[in-house]
């Protein structure tokens, strides 16, 4: 079975994995919590997706997406790294050693008075610098695929220019040919004509 994406198993009113998720009947799939709370705001109980008027007050559990969403939190659960020190979740990033943490590293005596944040919140702030880093590469690389589209329109117009020059070419070596042709045949009529007077 394909797995599924923690995008896909996301409620639209909370955006987060499904909590006892129910199914409407122009099937879309909520929370029951949200869509609780969704229509007590309500006069009447629509979907808050396409907003149109569910059937029933009580709509039942999507028992499907409820055993995907418990089977994917098991695996993300599963995944998440431990602590090699205390077999503990490494839920703390240490700033000063640049390295996770568990909660028994945060109080030992290695990591006394260090900088300690949330893993989470510590991914973010790298992903957010390393974001700001890469942003030069960007603007150059930007920068190379306009300087290489002007390259390649320039390339362009120089094949079109040389091929309308060839053209023109061909048609006054044409035009040239059928001139000195013409020239000829004149030149054999006069020779022609001076002969036959000549010889009466």
């Amino acid at each position: 079975m394909a797995s599924s994406s923690e995008e896909d198993l996301c409620c639209p009113v909370c955006q987060d994995v499904f909590k006892d998720p129910v199914l409407l009947s122009c099937s879309h799939s909520f929370c029951r919590a949200c869509l609780q709370s969704w229509w007590t705001e309500k006069p009447i109980k629509d979907c808050p997706v396409c907003k149109r008027r569910s059937s029933k007050n009580d709509p039942p559990c999507n028992l499907a997406l409820k055993n995907l969403c418990e089977d994917f939190l098991l695996q993300r659960d599963q995944s998440e790294l431990f602590c090699s020190l205390h077999s503990e979740k490494l839920r703390l990033f240490c700033l000063d050693h640049q390295q996770p943490v568990c909660l028994v590293c945060r109080d030992s005596e290695t990591h006394t008075d260090h900088r300690l944040r949330p893993i989470n919140e510590a991914a973010r702030n790298h992903k957010k610098e390393l974001e700001e880093s890469l942003k030069p590469f960007q603007e150059k690389l930007e920068l190379f695929n306009k300087v290489k589209a002007n390259c390649d329109e320039t390339a362009e117009h120089i094949k079109v220019q040389a091929r309308h020059t060839e053209r023109q070419i061909k048609e006054e070596f044409k035009k040239l040919h059928q001139f000195l042709q013409e020239e000829e045949e004149a030149r054999m009529q006069v020779k022609c004509h001076l002969s036959c007077f000549f010889n009466l």
